[in-house]
């Protein structure tokens, strides 16, 4: 019996995976817990195990992104066939089936009926549509056995073969030129009574272009060919903010043809309906990109694409402004008590290691805290007297969380990790050392899992090892608080003995005003500087 094989959902906050590659061949011998294709989602890149044993039919494409829950492959027995989507062959038998009364019979050969509506975007691969191109196959009028109804080079070649293909080719006469068209009238890729002329026709032998999902998304909606649409990005790549533009230039053109022609035909108007959602997508999708960016005042000597990592943080980081109340307050702490302790830390690790000790039989290398270590120990114990903090902003509620994660910034070259110290609050000052550095070497070399990065309910950021004293960190929703550390500088205090020098550390946290107030944050923060001058 065929077992589906969906994407999986990794985490909640997982809405879709790229396949990069498979693992395996299609069609070998797989068992439940076997690794069988790499994923890229936003936060990492991740081998995804096989959920069931049997022989793999795999029906996801490399290089195609595919929302959580779609199917992307069969688990089949042996010598057995995948099955065939129930809706896909209802839509072929029509199509095969369909015929035109001998009395409207035409002296051309018929064109294929079409198995989409007019106006709906065709999802294909791009193998689909090189293939597509190279038999002349239209793919309109090709019956998509993929996910969502996605066309693949199976369809083609199926449509191709099918009998009548050679009228079906193209979707009109074999023999008809593009010349003879009928003027003005849309296509399926031109989206809902788009004139075809307005729209721009796309290159010959285009190919499907890169494109953000929510651009995909939005092209979906309103019926728009992805390769009409001109991109902003340096790369090429397809944003929202792109289609948005687009159909907002296409309103405009019929708009000044409306005026200078006077009433439009149906097959050249824009519907009523479809100009009004057209609009209000519009609209949403540049409320979605805020204002448009300034035209550039030279000529760059690089473009650095928002996309993958740096694309999660522009989007997700601007969201972070957008919808919460976010301040920041800073605060000083006196490290005099954490800098003598972990002197006398390094000091003892200093004296194993000169003591000779037997590194065949113990392969431990002793971890000394870092200041950020002693920060985050304090920071947990605080959350625990301070639940309010330790919290998120649902639809009508302060959810207050139970289990205190903490997550750690970790700085790459190209962006931002945040791993996540689990129950922060019940771990040792040792073995937070010890998973802070796990974590944050995984982060750098990419050898983390995708439940590394899960389920923070705070975190952690520093910038003192770049001499910054204090800054103002932007909270990872759904928290509601981020704390900023600080590099430890000497300050001078007066004492009975007169001016002494003094270690100080400046705590800078952000937090949500929606969940608390200002007297709550810094009674935070003072319990997380008592929690530190009291070592």
């Amino acid at each position: 019996m065929a077992i589906e094989f969906a994407m999986p959902k990794l985490g909640l906050t997982m809405e879709s995976g790229t396949i990069l590659r498979w693992l395996v061949p299609d069609g070998a011998e797989v068992t439940a817990g076997q690794a069988v294709l790499l994923v890229e989602t936003d936060k990492v890149e991740t081998e995804i195990e096989a959920s069931g044993s049997g022989v793999l039919a795999q029906t996801g494409e490399t290089g195609v992104e595919y929302p959580c829950g779609v199917r992307i492959g069969w688990f089949l027995e042996a010598g057995e066939e995948p099955p065939a989507p129930a809706d896909a062959a209802p839509v072929a038998a029509q199509v095969q089936a369909a015929a035109v009364p001998a009395s409207q019979a035409s002296p051309q050969p018929l064109a294929a009926v079409p198995v989409r509506a007019p106006g709906e975007r065709i999802l294909a691969s791009p193998a689909a549509k090189r293939l597509a191109r190279e038999l002349g196959v239209e793919l309109a009028v090709v019956a998509g056995t993929g996910p969502k109804g996605r066309v693949t080079e199976r369809d083609v070649r199926a449509a191709n073969e099918a009998p009548g293909s050679e009228s079906a080719a193209t979707g009109r006469p074999a023999t008809a030129a593009p010349s003879e068209a009928t003027p003005g009238a849309p296509t399926a890729a031109d989206g809902p009574g788009i004139d075809p002329a307005s729209a721009g026709s796309a290159p010959a032998g285009s190919v499907s272009r890169p494109a953000t999902l929510a651009a995909r998304q939005l092209a979906d909606l309103l019926g728009v060919d992805l390769r009409r649409v001109p991109a902003s990005a340096g790369d090429g790549r397809i944003s929202r903010a792109d289609v948005a533009a687009y159909v907002r230039t296409l309103l405009a053109g019929l708009s000044s043809r409306s005026a200078d022609e006077g009433p439009a035909s149906p097959a050249r108007a824009l519907p009523a309906q479809a100009a009004a959602a057209a609009t209000a997508a519009a609209a949403d999708a540049s409320a979605r990109s805020h204002t448009a960016a300034p035209p550039l005042l030279q000529t760059p000597t690089e473009q650095i694409p928002l996309r993958g990592i740096r694309g999660v943080i522009a989007e997700r980081m601007s969201a972070s402004l957008r919808w919460m109340a976010q301040l920041t307050l800073t605060m000083d702490v006196d490290m005099s008590a954490v800098v003598a302790e972990r002197a006398a830390l390094v000091e003892a690790a200093r004296n194993d290691d000169a003591g000779g000790r037997d590194t065949d039989s113990d392969t431990t290398e002793t971890v000394v805290p870092g200041y950020t270590d002693f920060v985050i120990a304090a920071a947990a114990a605080a959350l625990g007297e301070h639940p309010r903090v330790n919290s998120q902003v649902t639809d009508d509620a302060v959810a207050l969380l139970g289990d205190i994660h903490v997550g750690l910034a970790v700085a790459l070259e190209d962006g931002l990790l945040v791993p996540v110290v689990r129950h922060a609050d019940r771990l040792s000052l040792d073995a937070i050392a010890a998973e802070t550095t796990r974590l944050a070497a995984g982060a750098r070399d990419g050898t983390l899992g995708y439940d590394d990065y899960q389920g923070a309910t705070f975190a952690v950021t520093a910038l003192g090892m770049f001499g910054v004293d204090a800054f103002t960190p932007i909270i990872n929703p759904p928290n509601t608080a981020i704390l900023g550390v600080g590099r430890i500088r000497d300050e001078t205090v007066w004492a009975d003995a007169g001016p002494q020098p003094r270690p100080v550390l400046t705590l800078s946290l952000t937090w949500d005003h929606r969940a608390f107030d200002g007297a709550p944050a810094a009674r935070f923060a003072g319990a997380v500087r008592d929690g530190l001058e009291s070592r």
